[in-house]
């Protein structure tokens, strides 16, 4: 993360520290299935301190909606416990439901009110009045750059526009925690880097605890302070992107062969090479790690074509969130998020702004 980052989240730290240093959100061993025998979480814990953002990452059918579910008390565990905001949420969703702010994967804006109206709406929702609410609509529409739109139908919004919209639905009560559950779906490169922008000044201004969820790998990398990467239904590895790309050591040498080869053949002749470790073979793709990638590659090529198989390409590169994946996953991301979807899409979506 940038030194511009880092500044933010240590000055988020300290203003957490001061109010006792409970966790803002935490998840232990939850378990949920849905009809069909749909397994969506297989004991899934985590962390979010007070003051941070936390990037759950994971394909699509990892679980990460479901857990935001949970955690928004719009569906409940088959077991496992959760607190919010230091509130219970089995025995106190009330309370949970009056500290968050929840913006989801589709859009709960009402697309014939005005941008206004969703926002006066959603504040009266929450015990706003008067001019509290008109200044605080007020604020948001500017915040977000919407203010030229606000007596608008949001049916003619655009997409980065709604967007705006939701986050803001989110902000009107002042939450102590924001969930966005994957923001950015559906935008164009331009209007999810102006989001990106956004929520990372969000983080910065407001001081909120963020967990966000996300498939794209460079969300995470560029807004989270600590990444729970999710697998099957878990967390199978958490910490600060730069912690997890550290432990992997080395680099990355990715190969493309021009036919498929025969994976024990491959791997057991690119596993006698010495520092080279972390062997996966898939089909054309082979991949490994050195401690050295630039040095290693005459070797790795001279072994393949000992074994029979004739290298492509060739690119070396420095550890990424993908090879974090692959290492703990034993899978590449892509692979694993063009799976068809099983983490309970088919429930009802959230409403974004809040869990009501």
């Amino acid at each position: 993360m940038t030194d511009r980052s880092d500044d933010r989240s240590n000055h988020r730290r300290t203003e957490a520290g001061s109010s006792g240093g409970a966790p803002a959100v935490e998840a232990r061993d939850l378990v949920k299935t849905y009809p069909g025998d749909v397994t969506a979480l297989t004991g899934m814990s985590l962390t979010v301190e007070a003051g941070t953002v936390l990037g759950l990452l994971g394909p699509n059918g990892a679980g990460k909606s479901t857990t935001v579910k949970i955690l928004t008390t719009l569906a409940r565990p088959d077991s496992g416990t959760a607190t919010v905001a230091g509130h219970d949420i089995l025995r106190h969703p009330d309370r949970v439901r009056r500290s968050i702010g929840v913006v989801a994967q589709r859009s709960g804006a009402d697309p014939m009110a005005t941008g206004r109206e969703n926002l006066v709406l959603q504040g009266r929702l929450y015990g706003l009045r008067g001019t509290e609410l008109t200044a605080r609509v007020d604020a948001l529409l500017d915040r977000f750059a919407l203010s030229d739109a606000a007596g608008r139908p949001v049916r003619g919004y655009s997409g980065g526009m709604r967007r705006r919209l939701d986050v803001a639905l989110g902000l009107v009560h002042r939450p102590d925690v924001l969930f966005l559950d994957e923001p950015t779906t559906g935008l164009d490169p331009e209007a999810r880097t102006a989001m990106w922008d956004e929520i990372a000044r969000l983080a910065g201004d407001e001081g909120l605890t963020i967990l966000l969820t996300t498939h794209y790998l460079e969300e995470a990398d560029r807004l989270a302070e600590r990444i729970a990467i999710v697998d099957r239904g878990r967390v199978v590895v958490e910490g600060t992107p730069d912690e997890l790309k550290g432990e992997l050591h080395g680099d990355a040498v990715h190969m493309e062969l021009r036919a498929d080869g025969d994976r024990t053949v491959l791997a057991g002749a690119l596993g006698l090479l010495p520092g080279v470790r972390d062997i996966q073979v898939d089909g054309r793709r082979v991949s490994v790690r050195a401690d050295d990638g630039a040095a290693a590659v005459p070797a790795l090529l001279a072994a393949l074509e000992r074994s029979g198989a004739a290298v492509a390409a060739a690119t070396v590169a420095r550890p990424s969130l993908d090879d974090v994946y692959l290492r703990y996953a034993g899978r590449r991301f892509a692979e694993a998020d063009a799976q068809r979807s099983t983490d309970g899409s088919d429930v009802p979506a959230l409403a974004a702004g809040g869990a009501r």
